[in-house]
This record gives structure tokens, sequence and C-alpha cells, in this order.
């Protein structure tokens, strides 16, 4: 559920703001909203502190610490953390600039071995004396064809085109492209790379060995944002004469802390119900077997409005069976489901946060349970021919699953009409949500008719009537008849394709579902047709059969993500009048 918040404000003196807002933090309920933009000094001075931390650890994400060091050690290094963090952007810096100049010698070098070793400055020397060098491209076919009285010494030849050093004393005039000397030579090319090589070497290491304070510099930020947070509630306060107040929001349960605390620093407050124009932050707030769907919110950033539903529950349901259905494999959900376990040991042993592994083992097992329905493990053809039976042969049937498929549209958005006319009960507008319902169902018989060649029963177009005269005249009843009636008219107008377009729109989970195990029937057809007669056979057929059930394993969760999201954020969402606009709810705390 999304947690009812009330409007609190804090007024004080101005001298006592600074203590205000520290004891504000102290309590950790309040999410502060900002009177005033806040600016200072001590802001900006945060912000570039920031901006340097999250450099430092941007370069080290990538590397590893050379060799474990003490914490002390590490606490140590960075008393003056700031010249640490400098320090190794500028190691950073000087590296890539370093390995953008090798780059480019390298292909200088080869450029120049096709002409060999020489000294440019000896040339320069040689003209001083009248006796010329130039270095010169020329067709070979062109070559009899140059002025008497110059020496041609030919180096390489290379796609009919001579690389040839043209001597002569005294200048002269040659109608072919000239190649300008080098600054250096090859020898000395070679030598300058090598030492380039050894200082980026030599950069490269001490970045790595830096890598072992990765974690006190996230530690480091963490403190600076914390600090950045008060400084902006601070300045952020409003002003009126010598008093200064903050406005905030707490959770409707624990508001009585903050009116205690006002009472206890003899403050003044104000506690109020929201009005339609703030912008109130949203917490969720839900049992523990529902909240597992959290982590796809904060991966997906999307958090409902705070006067919208919390759909959180009917989510988690149909994500699972959108999961189970896109990837269709009871092997590859008992990939993900080991996978899943081995990643939930690793991170207990590192005491890093485990509750999002909870959501992955469900997901794991909806994969297996629909595998394990349609007679599919690692690809179908080879399991049905060595004896599976499915559990619900109905849904190997292409008609049978995709009449499912509509089924689960209909039923998937009318559990979001269902969800806004309970909620607008007693009023008769909850009526249109009702006709909106006997759109989608008559919509769901009109896709079977039209797409499988089903029967369209009866009834269908009575609940078709029976929809639009609903939606028509419970619209909008705060408005005339008339005007209720020409608006119902246009939201009809505009949404009964919509409807019938949503609903066959759960086609996909058919059709991707089924491109899945096809791509693994035909790698497997693949390695069975290499046959297992000898070793590199069998090795050649089980190398096919892993990178094609490798494919299927990382395309799976990707079809997810576009397909199964997109059915809740976007379908769902939509027809339950969520816009996903809402904010994160941050208390100010320590």
């Amino acid at each position: 559920m999304i947690v009812p918040m009330k409007k609190v404000s804090i007024i004080t003196q101005s001298k006592d703001a600074d203590s205000a807002v520290k004891a504000l933090r102290s309590l950790g309920l309040l999410h502060v909203e900002h009177q005033q933009t806040p600016k200072g000094k001590d802001i900006s001075s945060l912000h570039e502190d920031i901006t340097l931390a999250n450099t430092a650890i941007n370069i080290l994400k990538t590397q590893s610490p050379s060799q474990e060091t003490s914490t002390a050690v590490v606490q140590e290094a960075l008393t003056n953390w700031e010249f640490t963090a400098r320090h190794i952007i500028d190691l950073q810096k000087r590296l890539e600039q370093l390995d953008e100049y090798s780059r480019n010698l390298s292909l200088k070098i080869n450029q120049w071995e096709l002409w060999g070793d020489f000294d440019p400055q000896a040339i320069k020397v040689l003209e001083d004396k009248n006796v010329y060098i130039w270095l010169y491209q020329i067709p070979v076919k062109e070559i009899k064809n140059l002025p008497p009285g110059i020496i041609v010494k030919r180096l390489s030849t290379a796609s009919g085109i001579a690389n040839c050093v043209i001597i002569s004393y005294g200048k002269t005039n040659i109608p072919f492209k000239e190649v300008a000397l080098p600054k250096i030579g090859l020898e000395k090319m070679r030598d300058r790379l090598s030492e380039d090589l050894q200082v980026m070497n030599s950069m490269s290491e001490e970045i790595r060995k830096s890598a072992r304070y990765r974690e006190a510099f996230i530690r480091v930020k963490k403190d600076l944002e914390k600090e950045l947070e008060f400084h902006e509630a601070l300045r952020g306060m409003g002003q009126s004469g010598d008093l200064s107040y903050l406005t905030g929001y707490a959770p409707f349960d624990k508001v009585e802390l903050v009116s205690a605390e006002a009472k206890t620093e003899r403050w003044g407050i104000v506690i109020s119900e929201p009005s339609a124009d703030d912008n109130v932050p949203v917490l969720l707030r839900n049992p523990r077997w529902v909240s597992i769907i959290s982590p796809i919110f904060k991966f997906l950033e999307i958090l409902p409005g705070y006067r919208e539903l919390d759909i959180s529950l009917p989510f988690l349901i149909f994500f699972g069976i959108f999961f189970g259905m896109l990837i269709g494999d009871a092997g590859y959900g008992l990939v993900y489901f080991l996978f899943t376990l081995w990643a939930h040991k690793e991170a207990k042993r590192k005491n890093r946060q485990t509750g999002r592994f909870f959501l992955f083992y469900v997901l794991s097992l909806c994969a297996i349970i629909w595998g394990l329905l349609t007679g599919t493990f690692f690809g179908q053809e080879w399991f049905l021919k060595a004896g599976y039976r499915p559990l619900a042969p109905v849904l190997n049937d292409p008609k049978g699953i995709q009449r499912f498929c509509f089924f689960l549209g209909a039923l998937h958005l009318s559990i979001a009409h269902s969800w806004r006319a309970v909620l607008k009960i007693p009023s008769l507008g909850a009526l249109a949500d009702v006709g909106w319902i006997c759109i989608l169902w008559s919509a769901f018989f009109i896709a079977r008719a039209l797409i499988l060649g089903d029967t369209f029963p009866l009834f269908g177009k009575w609940m078709i009537i029976s929809g639009i005269f609903l939606v028509i005249l419970f619209t909008n009843l705060q408005k005339n008849i008339l005007k209720t009636i020409s608006e119902g008219l246009g939201t009809l107008a505009l949404s009964l394709m919509n409807n019938f377009t949503d609903v066959v729109s759960y086609i996909r989970l058919f059709a991707v579902g089924l491109a899945g195990v096809k791509i693994a029937d035909a790698f497997n057809a693949m390695a069975a047709m290499v046959g297992w007669g000898n070793v590199f056979a069998a090795a050649l057929a089980a190398l096919i059969a892993i990178i094609g059930n490798t494919l299927g394993l990382i395309l799976g969760p990707v079809s997810v993500l576009v397909h199964g999201v997109r059915l809740n954020v976007l379908e769902f969402s939509g027809h339950a009048n969520i816009s996903w606009s809402g904010g994160v709810y941050k208390p100010l705390k320590e």
C-alpha cells in the first residue's frame, strides 16, 4: 500500500535553524520540501567534493586490489582523501593521454617500417651541403620516366606503388606524392614506445594498488551526500523576519513523533493533509512476500503517484506468469534457480543485502512450472520424444495457448478496471469502469473470432452495447447530461480500438515464448545431425547444443524486460490510470 502522508511545517527562530535541522535529521522522519533554491558556498563546495569522490570511485570501479591490506592502512592513506582522489584522477588522465599517444606512435611505426630506419636530422644537415634526399610514393611503371641526374632507390612496393628515396644535388621537381619526413627515426620511435609502455604499466599498477581505497571513497561520498542534504535543508528554509520555517512530509503513523520533538524543542508546528497541488513523496509498505517485487521498481526507477494505486501485488503475480511463459523452459528455469542460489550464497559470504534474490527464486520456479506444464526442458522436441508427458497438453496447441493469452489479457486489464470501480463506490462513476470491463471481454471474444476462427457468442453483442451505454453515461458525472454524453462518446471513440489492441497484444507471450523454444529445438536438431558416433562428433554436438541453449538463456531475460514489463507498466497501468509519476520518500536522516 501507499502510506498516507501528513504535511508538516516547522517554525523556529532563525538563530536556532541549524539546531532545528540537526534535530529533525536525528529523528529521520521528515521528507523536506525546499521553500527556496538552496544556495551557498558550502553547497557548491560539497557538490565539487562529491564529484571528485565519485570520479575516483568510477576509476577504481574496474580495478581489483593488487594485494590485501588492512583497514587501518587504508584509513591512514585517506586522511587526506582529496589529495588521494586528485592523484588517482591525474594518473588516469595521464594514462589516457599516453595510451592515445602510444596508439598513434604504433601506427607511425607500422607506416615507417616500409621505409626503414634513418635519421631525419642527418637528412636536414645534408641539405646545407646542397645534397637533397626526398621520400616519394611513385607508381612502379613511372619510375623509368623520372628526370636524369637523380638517384632513385626503391625500398618497398605495395599495390603497384613503390616507396622510393630520391637523391639529387640541388632541388628538383618530381610530379608525384612526396612523403613528409618524420620528426624522429624508426629506432627512436620504438624506444619511445617502449618507454611509454613502461610508464603506462607503472601508472596502471599504481591505480590498481589504489583500488583498495574504493570502499573508503564510497564511505566518504555517502558522508558528503548526507552533509549536502543537511545544508540544502538548512539553506532551503523559508524566511520571514527573524523566523525560519521548513515544510515536509511524514508518514501518518509517525507524525506524532515529529509533534513530540517540536514540543520538546519549542518549535511552532502545523500538521495538515496534503493538498491536490502538493508533490507528495511515495512510501510503499507491503507484506514481506509482496515487497519482493521492489527490485523491479528500483531497476526501472518507477513509482506510482501518491494518489494512484499501488499495483505491487498484481504486478508480482502477473510478472511471474509472464516470466514463465516467455522463458517457457524448465531447464532454463533450473539454471536461473541454481545461479540465483550461488549468487545468494556469495552475497551472504560478503555480508551484502540478499532480499532481492527471493524474487529471482520465484521467477525461476515460474519458468520451471511452465516448462513442466508444456513438456519443455532445454528444448521441447527431444524431451517429448524421450517419453515425458506434459502436465497441460493444451498449452502445446497453438490455438489453445493463443486463447489463453487473450484470456490472460482480458483478465489482467479487467482487474485494473475492477480496482478502479471499487475505489469509486458508492459513486455511480464506478459503472463507467464496469462498462470498460464489458468492452474488454467483448474484445476478447472478437479477437478469438477474428484471429482463431471461434464463434462469436450471442451475448457478446449485448456486452458491447451495455459497455458502450455505461461508458457514455457515467464517464463524467460532474457535468450536465449532454456534456457527459459528448465526453463519453469522445472517450469511447478514442479508447474502443485501444481496448481491442491491448487484449490482442498479450499474444506476444505466445509468439516470443514459442520463438525461444524453437531456437533451442533448432540447435538441438543440429547437434543431433552431427551425431555422437565418436569423441570429436560428440564434442561438436555438445558445443552446438550448449551455444544454442546459452543463447536462449541470455535472450530469455531480455524478452521478459521488453515484453513482460511492458504489459504491466504500459497496458495494465494505462487501464488502472497509473502514470508512474511518484517521487521516492527520502527523509532527512543521519
